[in-house]
């Protein structure tokens, strides 16, 4: 049920666009044990109207920068999190030679009340079913509230 936003530079492949994608969506679901849907938006930009600072903290970021930003109920611990970005930064390195430098991320936890997947109906208004949730990548004293899990 996440909600990925991958914007990029305009220009590149459909091949190229998709990899990016399909790495993102495999690695939510190995570290941050998302169910098996997807939801993504891929939006591309002429230059200029992507912009990230080139130097922010030391990390010197090219043109080819890319954003990706989730949106997804907040279950993963911060090394859940940390796992997540190595393992996109070093699969993207890895089959597009994406410098590491240009992968940023941003990511939106939020309450099962705030999704509405179709027909104008609070989707999890009574908490989220648990075959929505992978038990397993959660850990074990994580504390669930009573609104994520029904």
């Amino acid at each position: 049920m996440p909600l990925a936003r991958i914007d990029l530079l305009d220009g590149k492949s459909d091949e190229y666009k998709r990899t990016i994608a399909d790495v993102v969506y495999d690695q939510m679901i190995i570290h941050l044990g998302v169910p098996e849907d997807r939801f993504q938006v891929i939006s591309e930009h002429k230059p200029g109207n992507l912009i990230a600072d080139p130097d922010y903290l030391g990390i010197h970021r090219s043109e080819n920068v890319v954003f990706i930003q989730l949106v997804f109920l907040d279950v993963a611990t911060p090394e859940q999190k940390g796992n997540f970005y190595k393992g996109v930064v070093g699969e993207l390195n890895k089959r597009l030679q994406l410098r590491t430098e240009d992968v940023f991320f941003n990511l939106q936890t939020v309450q099962p009340a705030d999704w509405s997947m179709g027909n104008g109906e609070v989707t999890y208004g009574k908490g989220v079913p648990a075959d929505r949730l992978d038990p397993n990548s959660v850990p074990a004293d994580f504390k669930w509230p009573d609104s994520i899990r029904a």
